[in-house]
């Protein structure tokens, strides 16, 4: 079995998600494996080559993983001929000009979201990959998660009948920083460094709805500032200028609608941190990051409103779980190999740049309609 090494210049490894998924979980992991088997026998083998800002740091991650090659000059790395992937995990303020590097370095280009701050931005990125040939793609990992697996098989057979509305529930409390350090970094909440959840979840929400529900064709959103002080990384307090909550309704060409709350500032009271509710005339689900429990309608019980007195139903008994059916990997590290996949025999991506800008494009019409306190609609984005 023939052996063939990726170069891939992984930007942005220093920061948690970067580091932990997409490096560890999902790079290293796959050498672990033994690298990605193709159908005619051949192994692709990641070789990441580390780039960030912190010497030490990146020194310290390649020395713990016993990696040999890394760099603070993203232009040295791109002029690297033997570099194949360019990946992007950066902070969102950063991720534009980089990606228009590489592209323009003739890079095949994998990136987090959102690919940029503007839904322009992000479409001229998309643009300027296919006039240069290069394989693109936008890391969209709800969709490989157990439970929305397990959500999209009960659409795709027809469990819910018609669907008439959706709830998705997210969030959870990012502790303030004053005394115990806050478990996000601090550049989420700071709209000059692209922080703010409507940009940071909506490009998910766009992918998974529209996967399962078909393309928004109007919102109406609200995004709010929670909590004004937090406290960063050294300790010293600073204001908050980003949005840490929105609240939206979305419609659907097929008639139905969502409520979507994001939240880093509710307690969860959920099975999971996430969870999508599907109602349909011939049964409802939840989902969550691994769970899915269904009630059909057969199964549905008949509740009635009575204040004076307890309720003898035991509404969590009437759902049943959705059984795994398959053993789950990680499903960044399932996304990265069929991205390496596709890099290697010159495909198109699924999920390219020109789909991760619908996502941008969903987050900007969202801030659009908070700041005018009105419905909009959501065209399709011409790519």
């Amino acid at each position: 079995m023939s052996r063939t090494v990726v170069h891939v210049a992984m930007n942005g490894v220093t920061g948690r998600m970067g580091y932990r998924q997409h490096l560890v979980r999902s790079v290293l992991s796959i050498r672990d494996q033994g690298g990605v088997a193709l159908e005619d026998g051949t192994t692709l083998f990641p070789e990441p080559i580390l780039v960030g800002r912190s010497e030490q740091r990146l020194r310290e991650i390649a020395e713990r993983h016993g990696l040999e090659r890394w760099s603070t000059s993203l232009d040295e790395v791109l002029a690297d001929p033997a570099v194949q992937v360019y990946f992007d995990a950066q902070v969102t303020s950063a991720r534009e000009a980089s990606l228009a590097k590489a592209i323009a370095a003739g890079k095949h280009v994998y990136t987090e979201k959102p690919l940029a701050g503007s839904a322009e931005g992000a479409l001229r990125l998309a643009r300027q990959a296919r006039q240069a040939g290069v394989i693109n793609g936008v890391v969209q990992d709800k969709l490989f998660l157990p439970g929305m697996i397990k959500l999209r098989r009960l659409v795709r057979e027809g469990f819910f009948g018609q669907v008439l509305s959706a709830r998705l529930e997210f969030g959870y409390w990012v502790i303030e920083g004053d005394g115990v350090p806050a478990q996000r970094p601090s550049w989420n909440y700071r709209s000059e460094d692209g922080g703010g959840i409507v940009l940071d979840m909506f490009p998910h929400w766009q992918y998974l709805l529209e996967d399962l529900l078909g393309p928004v064709t109007a919102l109406y959103a609200r995004r709010v500032t929670h909590i004004p002080r937090r406290w960063d990384e050294s300790g010293s307090p600073y204001a908050v200028t980003a949005d840490d909550a929105a609240y939206a309704l979305l419609e659907f060409g097929n008639g139905a609608v969502a409520s979507v709350n994001s939240s880093w500032a509710v307690r969860v009271n959920r099975r999971e941190l996430v969870e999508l509710q599907v109602d349909g005339t011939s049964g409802s689900a939840v989902a969550g990051l691994r769970h899915c429990t269904v009630q059909p309608r057969a199964c549905t019980p008949v509740p009635v409103w009575n204040p004076d007195l307890p309720d003898p139903i035991d509404y969590q008994a009437q759902w049943a779980e959705v059984p795994d059916h398959q053993v789950f990997d990680n499903g960044f590290k399932v996304q990265w190999e069929l991205f390496l996949k596709h890099a290697a025999a010159g495909t198109p991506f699924p999920w390219d740049l020109a789909e991760g800008a619908r996502g941008v494009q969903l987050a900007t019409l969202a801030l659009q309609s908070s700041a005018e306190g009105r419905r909009v609609d959501v065209p399709r984005l011409a790519g």
